[in-house]
């Protein structure tokens, strides 16, 4: 172990001894693990079935976006209670290096407008991107840009609605995006209808490929739950 290593493990434990943690599913304390015993054997992992082929890109997600997971989604996307950000970064980096490994050449997200990040104080897919970066020791990149403050997905009505709400509202730089493969990071997986554009502006700016991943997934996507 080296100094930087060594001096991080020291801080980490400072940290845990005056703020320790909690499971982000639950609220029980944990110790030094990212994730209560309990929620570990009982949360809804997608398991086997956690890549999704659409039409427009393999999809893949740790978790099923119901009970504890949608709730913990919810309390991190609007209610800035980030505390379990570590421990979603580490279950999505697992499942993109089970599913995807090779696939892709570099990291980047679904971003929110800049009305929104500034109301809200940070974009939640962006952090979910930086988080499961960690061990690879790489840095996601910035690719989308949102240019329409339009209304959230859960205010629109089903699939057709969806896609037409998104529909130009991203746009992203050829000089970055052109000849690499990439991973789109997002937080939750509904109708698939935000993924898309971004997956298609992605291409149009010369993508060589293009795998999605989402901390959560609906599990019958034709249903959706308020608040996504």
């Amino acid at each position: 172990m080296g100094l930087q290593d060594s001096l991080n493990a020291i801080e980490q434990d400072v940290t845990d001894f005056f703020f320790p943690r909690r499971c982000p599913f639950c609220g029980k304390l944990t110790g030094k693990a990212l994730l209560c015993p309990a929620c570990e054997k009982t949360l809804p992992f997608t398991g086997e079935q956690a890549v999704h082929h659409t039409t427009f890109a393999r999809c893949a997600a740790p978790l099923y976006y119901e009970d504890r997971v949608r709730r913990a989604v919810l309390r991190f996307k609007f209610h800035r209670k980030l505390g379990g950000l570590n421990c979603f970064g580490e279950m999505m980096a697992r499942c993109a290096a089970e599913w995807y490994a090779g696939a892709f050449d570099a990291v980047t997200w679904v971003p929110v407008s800049a009305k929104r990040r500034r109301k809200r104080g940070y974009d939640q897919s962006q952090l979910l991107a930086a988080s499961l970066c960690v061990d690879w020791h790489v840095t996601p990149v910035e690719t989308l840009r949102k240019t329409a403050d339009n209304p959230p997905q859960s205010a629109t009505g089903e699939s057709a609605a969806r896609r037409a709400n998104v529909a130009g509202v991203y746009e992203a730089d050829p000089s970055v995006v052109a000849g690499r493969r990439w991973l789109l990071v997002d937080d939750i997986f509904t109708t698939g209808a935000t993924m898309a554009e971004c997956v298609h502006t992605l291409r149009l700016a010369g993508a060589a490929d293009v795998v999605c991943l989402t901390l959560a997934v609906v599990r019958n996507r034709e249903n959706r739950f308020p608040g996504e």
